[in-house]
């Protein structure tokens, strides 16, 4: 499902034109923070800041974290989103940035308002926290979002490629439904937000981003080994638009066996002459139940 945040922008309104963070918004603003501190975005990193805090503020609106659960925000920047968050009371607040010029900005603009945790967010090891937020540098956003995913944090709210959100949410059928859609639904469900133009950014990206929301699955996961799943998933769609009768042989012995496989399963009797986009979900999950049972008694 896809619909657009309706949420406002929660700047101060009373008469006060004193804002608390100072961070920069305007392309700019940007541009000048950034040569202050002597940061050149880098390409490969796919890094883009957000120039827009109605888009800030729509991201932090779906955090609906309960007072008092810790929250962490994965790449803080210049601190656009920071700011949306702590104006919004979202506290206790973690921001990793694995930027130190970066990192030392956000300490010195929130002050105790929010912890600074200086790291590469795939390597360094992140606190507990009931929602992770951020802005996602495209190069990473993807290893990035499956790690929380993994680790069963409740609730992802994420902006990014709007590709790669697309194939998060994809359905089956759907052009780009494949791994990605099938582990991001393993963990829990997606549901994606509003567009965000390459405008939004500077510097301007060549292709659009998209907000959407990661909600983890309650209780345990519906195979008895991810790595095993992981491994299967990747076997079958090795081949896009192969049929699963050339590609499920791949996970057994014999074309035998995979008609057995399919059968525990409970697959479609035509599953042979399907291609690996056209099953849902819940069959990959049947198949990996029943071939970790055949493995077992083997």
């Amino acid at each position: 499902m896809s619909r657009t945040s309706t949420a406002s922008s929660s700047r101060r309104n009373d008469g006060d034109d004193r804002d608390p963070f100072p961070v920069p918004e305007r392309p700019e603003e940007i541009r000048e923070a950034l040569e202050s501190l002597g940061v050149r975005p880098t390409k490969g990193w796919g890094q883009s800041f957000l120039t827009d805090p109605f888009v800030a503020d729509a991201e932090a609106a779906l955090v609906e974290v309960t007072p008092g659960r810790p929250v962490l925000e994965i790449g803080g920047g210049l601190g656009i989103l920071t700011a949306a968050l702590v104006r919004r009371g979202v506290r206790p607040l973690t921001v990793v940035e694995r930027d130190a010029r970066l990192a030392a900005h956000l300490r010195t603009v929130f002050g105790g308002r929010v912890q600074v945790l200086e790291g590469d967010a795939l390597t360094v090891p992140l606190p507990p926290a009931d929602v992770v937020i951020g802005n996602l540098p495209y190069s990473v956003a993807t290893p990035i979002l499956l790690a929380q995913f993994a680790r069963r944090v409740p609730r992802v709210v994420f902006l990014v490629q709007d590709e790669v959100a697309q194939r998060l949410a994809a359905r089956p059928g759907s052009r780009v439904y494949g791994r990605l859609s099938i582990i991001a639904q393993l963990y829990g469900s997606v549901e994606l937000f509003r567009s965000v133009p390459p405008g939004s950014f500077s510097p301007v990206p060549e292709v659009s981003s998209r907000i959407g929301v990661h909600a983890a699955r309650a209780g345990d996961l519906p195979v008895p080994s991810v790595p095993e799943f992981e491994s299967l998933v990747r076997t079958l769609f090795s081949a896009r638009r192969k049929q699963l009768g050339n590609l499920l042989p791949r996970v057994v012995p014999s074309t035998d066996a995979a008609r057995q496989l399919a059968k525990t399963a409970g697959w479609p009797e035509d599953w042979s002459h399907l291609r690996p986009e056209n099953l849902s979900p819940e069959a990959y999950f049947a198949l990996a139940r029943a071939h970790h049972v055949g493995r077992r008694a083997a």
